[in-house]
């Protein structure tokens, strides 16, 4: 098997802030798994909240490119725990690792990935379409760019009720928050009051993601669910969220990619969680392997391709937030 690696600067169509950061580039790490014929490929993103460069994830993979290139039909799940002992501490270019070799062993199967694992299409959830922190004008300005049934916007400001009332007022579409930890309990239970109100549907990671005494006091009051994400990154996490969310946002990057993020979907499932999968602001490459997870999710927000002035691949298409299959095997990608 042959490694390929691939580094990319995505330019966004517009800054794009939450209540951390604002950027209007996004590196990128393409992994490719060439073997008998075929190609699969995987995504990562760099990502400074979780301290995670494409320089560094290509250093952990290129020390391990002899034991990666010498292996042979192994299952992804068998890969998977080969590379983990390696790559545990850089769950980022395990994810893209992983994603590859999901593709690239689908594709040699003849099949899409969703029916390799035997899942269902008819029931997909919609995505979301992002709109990040800007001035009000702004964010109108987005959501009338792109008419979309359900957006996610991003909060942490100190007048998010008042954006939300003055967004309200241009879409019927539905609302879901994300403060990306910037509140706290008071904040969270009065604000969720008000926003269910105007349409709000959920409310993702509002507070600090290791205060689990407030996420518990949140759990018991706040009249909206509200959905863990940087308190949720890997398998261990899910367990920990039950009785303290009403549901979980898997991102692939944070666990080390689909082989785990299933699992963790299932667990969640079992512990009665809502199960979502969110992106990175990724190509059509890491969406388009976020895709084969649908039939398992009741939310989805993989608009990151949607994000961008310019992708640097095809695979899966969103129109008004339905996503449509690429022809092609496996995850469905091809690089442009």
């Amino acid at each position: 098997m042959e490694l390929i690696l691939r580094e990319y600067n995505l330019k966004l169509k517009h800054t794009f802030t939450i209540s951390r950061e604002s950027i209007d580039f996004q590196p990128s790490l393409i992994v490719e798994l060439k073997n008998d014929g075929f190609s699969g490929f995987g995504e990562a993103t760099s990502n400074p909240y979780y301290k995670t460069t494409v320089p560094m994830m290509i250093q952990d993979l290129e020390e391990i490119r002899s034991i990666i290139e010498a292996t042979d039909n192994e299952t992804p799940d068998e890969f998977w725990a080969k590379m983990h002992p390696y790559l545990k501490d850089d769950m980022f270019a395990l994810c893209a690792l992983d994603l590859a070799y999901n593709d690239l062993y689908a594709r040699k199967k003849g099949k899409k990935l969703y029916e390799l694992w035997n899942y269902t299409t008819e029931r997909n959830p919609l995505t979301d379409y992002t709109i990040g922190i800007a001035s009000i004008d702004k964010m109108v300005s987005k959501m009338q760019e792109l008419p979309w049934p359900i957006y996610k916007i991003k909060l942490g400001t100190k007048e998010d009720i008042a954006i939300v009332k003055e967004l309200r007022k241009h879409t019927n579409a539905i609302f879901r928050i994300d403060a990306n930890c910037g509140w706290g309990v008071d904040e969270t239970i009065n604000n969720a009051i008000e926003l269910k109100k105007l349409g709000v549907e959920f409310l993702e990671q509002p507070m600090k993601a290791d205060n689990w005494e407030a996420h518990k006091e949140v759990f018991k009051h706040s009249v909206l669910p509200i959905i863990a994400d940087e308190s949720c990154i890997i398998e261990e996490d899910v367990a920990k969220c039950h009785n303290h969310f009403h549901g979980v946002n898997v991102k692939l990057v944070k666990c080390g990619g689909l082989t785990p993020g299933k699992r963790m979907i299932e667990e969640a499932r079992k512990l009665g969680l809502k199960t979502m999968v969110g992106c990175m602001t990724e190509s059509t490459v890491g969406i388009s392997a976020i895709a084969h997870l649908l039939p398992q999710l009741d939310y989805v927000d993989m608009d990151g391709a949607l994000l961008l002035a310019q992708d640097i691949a095809t695979g899966v298409t969103i129109k008004n937030g339905v996503i449509h299959y690429s022809e092609l095997n496996g995850t469905g990608v091809t690089l442009i």
